[in-house]
């Protein structure tokens, strides 16, 4: 079978492009600044760019792609990719990282194993840019089709990014890309796999291979240990399945950090398959289902970069992982489960299973001593619903500790937007025979899920992040290809690495 992805050699280039050794020249085009373009170019390759943008087939449309060949005398590399690149000279992360997957995409489609980025014609290149680019090149750099049986897949072998200067800030900056790309794929191909490939078990495997060492300590928990701690909640979601609920948790805790100082708690949703149970899912779409574990997924990949970056906080991350099966052993609507933390759930309906296990492992990161919690989660439609499949949700009481969280995104490229946690919804969680109801309907879904999550989190800042549109794309686009996204990595290797000052007490 093919590998899911083979990482290119990356390395940093000041010299001219016509030397460059690749095969694939890549230049960013941005509205009203041709001239940019065109010097960085041989006569024949600059007549016919120049004549593209005159008749429209080359333009700074994101991600548009112009194609020509080199005959130019005196230059190594043979074919030029123009890619549009809005507006300005000044590009954000998410741009410049989707201009390298471009150039990455582009070259496996033409088969060319050498690729080159060039960031000059943007001016001086920052260490934002560098790191960017290394992990869209990275990220493009991965085969959704690694279980086919036919190896048809055609690999980069080595890409360069062309800076204005040299240094080893940049080189730093371009190892990072490098890991946060890597962990990004890591996180992909968990969410690809299909579940009956990825058991709980499976998952929990995986998960101890990618962390162990260095830094990083993991370990596993098995349904004795789990019953132990009374997990009700993750052990009811699971008790439909014959491959029982495991809890993966690993912890990272820098050389020298003070005992006192703040820990961040991660918490990734690990439904490795989600029939919905016996308030069972529509037939189409449910195929989708073994992605239901994309927070789980990312939570491994941004501890494994974080492990391998040295972040300088402490971190713990706890991924509950279940299977929500339909059998004669699984939740029935109308049931009452304790979680750990002391509080009784009357289970409603069985696909609103993510929220359950979510609490427990909110319950348990807060007894590993997380100061300061983030979840990660595929949870509601509603979310979907109301900021589509491009947008994740970002819900917090404390409102300072969701700017931290936010800002972290938007160092990382990602986007997310803050929605309300609203208190006058908290009434509809009320069961008559239970402490909370686990799904009070779709009306105001994604916020009455939060609020549920928001018990477990009580008394320390905590934020939700809702990726059920953003952990995966249904459709190709210049810069990425269907499937698994990796959503959330960047911005928690982002948030781990931040300053701990700036969390709220």
């Amino acid at each position: 079978m093919p590998s899911a992805f083979e990482l290119p050699s990356l390395t940093l280039s000041t010299g001219s492009p016509s030397q460059t050794d690749i095969d694939l020249l890549v230049l960013p085009l941005v509205a009203g600044h041709t001239e940019r373009v065109l010097e960085r170019l041989g006569p024949q390759a600059r007549q016919d760019v120049a004549w593209a943008v005159e008749r429209g087939a080359a333009k700074a449309e994101l991600g548009v792609v112009h194609l020509t060949t080199v005959v130019d005398e005196g230059w190594r590399p043979r074919r030029v990719a123009v890619v549009g690149a809005g507006t300005t000279l000044t590009p954000e992360r998410e741009l410049v990282r989707r201009l390298a997957s471009v150039a990455g995409l582009q070259a496996r489609q033409l088969r060319l194993g050498r690729v080159a980025l060039d960031l000059t014609p943007f001016g001086d290149t920052t260490p934002g840019m560098v790191a960017a680019a290394a992990e869209g090149v990275v990220t493009a750099a991965f085969n959704h089709g690694h279980l086919k049986s036919r190896d048809e897949v055609f690999w980069v072998t080595a890409a360069s990014v062309i800076v204005s200067a040299e240094g080893p800030a940049l080189q730093a900056m371009l190892d990072e890309g490098r890991i946060v790309g890597e962990a990004v794929n890591a996180a992909r191909l968990l969410a690809n796999e299909p579940g009956n490939h990825l058991s709980p078990q499976d998952l929990a495997g995986r998960a101890v291979d990618l962390l162990s060492g260095g830094a990083l300590k993991v370990r596993v928990l098995a349904e004795d240990e789990l019953a132990a701690l009374g997990m009700g909640l993750l052990l009811g979601v699971g008790q439909g399945s014959e491959r029982p609920p495991r809890l993966v948790v690993c912890e990272y805790t820098p050389a020298g950090v003070d005992p006192k100082a703040p820990v961040l708690g991660i918490v990734g949703k690990g439904i490795t398959f989600d029939t919905g149970g016996i308030s069972i899912k529509p037939a189409d779409g449910m195929g989708r289902m073994k992605d239901d574990m994309s927070g789980a997924a990312a939570t491994v990949g941004a501890m494994r970069a974080i492990g391998r970056l040295g972040a300088p906080n402490r971190v713990v991350a706890v991924m509950p992982l279940a299977e929500n099966m339909v059998s004669g052993r699984a939740v029935r609507p109308g049931d009452v489960l304790r979680s750990a933390s002391g509080l009784t759930v009357e289970v409603n309906n069985t696909d609103a299973e993510g929220r359950l296990i979510l609490g427990d492992g909110l319950w348990y990161a807060r007894q590993l001593g997380a100061t300061h919690l983030v979840d990660v989660a595929t949870l509601t439609g509603a979310c979907v619903v109301a900021l589509g499949m491009q947008i994740t949700g970002l819900f917090a009481r404390h409102q300072a500790w969701g700017e931290v969280v936010r800002g972290a995104a938007g160092a990382a490229g990602e986007d997310v937007w803050p929605m309300p946690v609203h208190e006058g919804y908290r009434d509809l969680l009320k069961s008559e025979v239970a402490d909370m109801i686990n799904s009070p309907g779709r009306a105001a879904g994604a916020i009455t899920a939060a609020l549920f999550l928001e018990e477990f989190a009580r008394g320390v800042p905590w934020t939700h992040l809702d990726i059920a549109g953003t952990a995966w794309s249904d459709e190709a686009k210049p810069w990425s290809t269907k499937g698994a996204t990796g959503a959330m990595v960047p911005t928690l290797v982002a948030l781990a690495r931040g300053s701990a000052a700036a969390w709220p007490a």
